[in-house]
């Protein structure tokens, strides 16, 4: 190896070891909070490790606070709102990808357009159409404007997945008796589990971290999600930082055990071998 392309190689490295002790410094220092005790947050100045820790804020979050209602409420909306996202999406993404039929162009071009509105425009005409249904203060309704927000999307990444599958396979086992749904549940569907498993992880993100509906829907903290439940930590005087991390940290314990739990799908090959040429 020459020493230019050692001197290339070493820099590539520090470049990646940078940009990822830039994107997980946040992360760091959200830990580093949340087990600082109060009396050293503003006395020992910005420092990388206080000089002693504790968990005290961890057990009042749990024991003392509503966390765990927020963090329950926020599981079955996320949760929910993947699901259902994911099932709509697959089938929408699916008949875009294998089906030609009238209107397909203005269909696409409608869910790119739901895209470009901005949310805070969009809570009144939202709000004023769930509350004479009885949905405002609701998960219910929680759950049913992020499935509506997260679809189109969802859809266009479903399809790329679906696009990418020969379609000479469900041709295949539709010559061999099986009908359309059939080839899509036993042959095309296991086969996009990846696109699948990215599917419900961008819906799960995106609903357990939004705040502007859970804020504007919701109203007192009964139902309230978890975006919305750390405003309980700022008072009108003051900020409680270390309890607000300490939930903070709590709260990225499902999305990465969510992510552990789906991550096989996201690193395999969709179609390899599959189809010989």
């Amino acid at each position: 190896m020459t020493a230019t392309r050692l001197l290339a190689t070493l820099a590539h490295r520090a470049a990646i070891l940078c940009f990822i002790a830039f994107a997980l410094f946040p992360l760091f220092w959200l830990l580093k909070v949340s087990v600082t005790p109060n009396d050293l947050l503003y006395s020992e100045g910005v420092r990388l490790w206080p000089s002693s820790t504790t968990l005290e804020h961890f057990r009042f979050v749990l024991a003392n606070s509503e966390f765990p209602r927020f963090f329950a409420n926020s599981l079955i909306v996320s949760g929910s709102t993947a699901v259902i996202s994911t099932v709509l999406a697959a089938l929408m993404g699916y008949a875009l990808s294998r089906f030609q039929f009238r209107g397909k162009l203005w269909i696409a071009a409608l869910l790119l357009i739901t895209q470009m509105f901005p949310l805070v425009m969009l809570v009144a005409p939202i709000f004023k159409i769930l509350s004479p249904l009885g949905l405002t203060n609701s998960l219910t309704g929680l759950i049913i404007v992020y499935t509506a927000f997260n679809v189109p999307f969802a859809s266009f990444l479903m399809q790329g997945f679906f696009d990418g599958i020969p379609s000479d396979l469900e041709q295949a086992a539709m010559i061999d008796g099986a009908d359309r749904f059939t080839a899509f549940r036993h042959i095309i569907l296991p086969l996009a589990l990846p696109g699948v498993a990215a599917t419900l992880g961008f819906v799960f993100t995106a609903a357990w971290s939004e705040m502007i509906f859970a804020l504007m829907l919701i109203s007192g903290s009964e139902k309230a999600t978890f975006p919305v439940g750390l405003l309980t930590f700022v008072s009108k005087f003051s900020v409680d930082y270390g309890q607000m991390m300490a939930a903070g940290v709590l709260a990225l314990i499902p999305a990465c055990l969510f992510f552990l739990l789906i991550q096989r799908y996201l690193v395999q090959g969709m179609t390899a071998g599959a189809v010989k040429g």
